[in-house]
């Protein structure tokens, strides 16, 4: 025999305790980031580096939303300088096709900064969606998640209720979907412009110095920030994304310990 014997029972049991282990550990979070795109995988990344307990979260099977490909179904993803610089950091090549002007093989970046994300010990949850947030306290503290095939059942022959996942802090980087957000307008709690039309002159440095906290406990990252506050869209080049996400970490970083009482009931240990 080439492979070791294990029977089919040995592989089931291993992935059944290994995720149940890994997700009990990760019920209680530092950070959730919610949606594991650009901008998502490197708020995520940035966190776990800091040694924050950082969970992603992903609604589809795979990582990386729109950054394996370009324009127009074309693998060539754009960057503006400054935002070469988070590539020279994971490692992922490049070339400068004019001054300022950066383009890289989409499937390899994408690759390059899941890994990154991955081996900086980010945990993460793929085909899970976010269905709601958890406020407490007029806080955002955690999301409400459900497995992703759950949402395309007819309603008429399935009621699967959701479960709910703690967090001191919450990214949106869902992008213009901004589903967090949208999460907390329903409720009449915050306002949503919806993105304009393209200008990635405008747009890229606008979603850098948007990305805020939008809420108490919620802060939004990369073309989440576009659809959250009207800015216009930026089509095909990703360095607003890159570095709206530095820049959601850099401020959550200093927040993220504070008001933490809101989010945990009387008498429960404050942990960190």
């Amino acid at each position: 025999m080439i492979f070791s014997k294990v029977s089919e029972k040995d592989i089931t049991g291993a992935i059944v305790s290994e995720f149940a282990r890994e997700f009990q550990e990760h019920l209680d979070n530092d950070v959730i980031v919610v949606g594991a795109g650009p901008s998502g995988l490197v708020a995520a990344r940035e966190f776990a580096l800091r040694g924050e307990k950082t969970l992603l979260v992903e609604s589809n099977n795979y990582l990386g939303g729109g950054f394996w490909i370009g324009g127009y179904l074309m693998n060539k993803v754009t960057f503006r300088a400054p935002a070469q610089e988070v590539l020279d950091e994971i490692g992922a090549p490049y070339k400068e096709v004019e001054d300022g002007l950066f383009v890289a093989d989409g499937p390899h970046v994408c690759s390059k900064l899941i890994a990154a994300a991955c081996d900086a010990g980010v945990k993460t949850l793929n085909m899970t969606k976010f269905d709601d947030v958890i406020v407490k306290n007029n806080r955002v503290c955690g999301v409400v998640i459900n497995w992703t095939p759950v949402s395309a059942l007819p309603r008429a022959i399935t009621c699967v209720d959701p479960v709910g996942i703690e967090a001191k802090l919450v990214v949106d980087a869902t992008g213009h979907d901004a589903v967090v957000v949208q999460s907390l307008a329903n409720r009449g709690l915050v306002k949503i412009k919806g993105f304009g039309p393209m200008c990635i002159e405008e747009s890229e440095d606008a979603v850098v110095q948007n990305t805020k906290e939008v809420y108490p406990g919620l802060i939004v990252a990369g073309m989440a920030v576009a659809t959250t506050f009207g800015l216009p869209r930026m089509g095909p080049t990703f360095g607003g994304m890159l570095l709206s996400g530095k820049k959601a970490a850099a401020i959550a970083i200093e927040t993220v310990n504070e008001n933490l009482a809101l989010c945990i009931g009387v008498g429960q240990e404050v942990k960190k």
